[in-house]
């Protein structure tokens, strides 16, 4: 049950208000939508949504395991357990996860709710925009991705974005400084976040840099 100080909160509600959305999206998914490729490189829809409710499920032990397994690289320990996760559960079982656990307080180390909110808005989009679907991130939700986006959290993506601005044509919203490439600011999002996006979603002498080539 919701608690008066989450709803107190404008970020623990919009956490709740993604997670409900993307659940509802999902929900409208067929099969084929959740074993097609999303914009995380070598995930399928499924292994997204393993990754996102992976929190609700991992114990402490279960986070050492798989740290020890993973030589205490984080980013490997998030592929294999999206992959294990994707292989034992069926999307009816990761749909249910993410119903069960719209107002769960997790939050990444070091990240906050603001993280918590990045967390779910990213990879939301990275299914979305890879399946075409035309889903725009509410702008209140979007800003306050935005503004917590910093120069450790791009190198952690390893955007390759020196001698690049990027510059919103939605929001008053801009990044970096060199040759311009424009666009959505959800999109942009997605380049700070490292994804190759699909082709007329950025604009500028630059922007096929950051193009999926299919």
């Amino acid at each position: 049950m919701t608690d008066i100080q989450t709803m107190a909160d404008p970020v623990r509600q919009a956490i709740m208000a993604e997670r409900a959305d993307l659940a509802e999206l999902l929900a409208g998914l067929d099969a084929a939508s959740w074993d097609a490729p999303s914009l995380c490189r070598g995930w399928r829809v499924r292994e997204v949504v393993a990754h996102l409710t992976l929190p609700y499920r991992m114990s402490g032990g279960r986070f050492l395991v798989e740290m020890l397994r993973a030589a205490g690289n984080f980013n490997r320990m998030a592929n294999h357990t999206a992959r294990q996760d994707a292989a034992m559960y069926s999307a009816e079982d990761l749909l249910k996860s993410l119903w069960d656990n719209i107002d769960h307080p997790w939050k990444p180390p070091g990240g906050g709710y603001a993280g918590a909110l990045s967390h779910d808005v990213i990879h939301g989009l990275d299914i979305s925009v890879a399946l075409g679907l035309g889903r725009k991130v509410p702008e209140d939700r979007l800003r306050i991705v935005l503004d917590a986006v910093d120069a450790n959290s791009i190198k952690s993506f390893h955007a390759k974005l020196r001698g690049i601005e990027l510059r919103a044509d939605d929001l008053d919203w801009s990044y970096g400084s060199g040759a311009l490439v424009t666009g959505p600011a959800q999109d942009l999002l997605l380049v700070l976040c490292g994804r190759k996006l699909p082709v007329g979603e950025l604009h500028g002498s630059k922007a096929t840099r950051f193009i999926r080539v299919l």
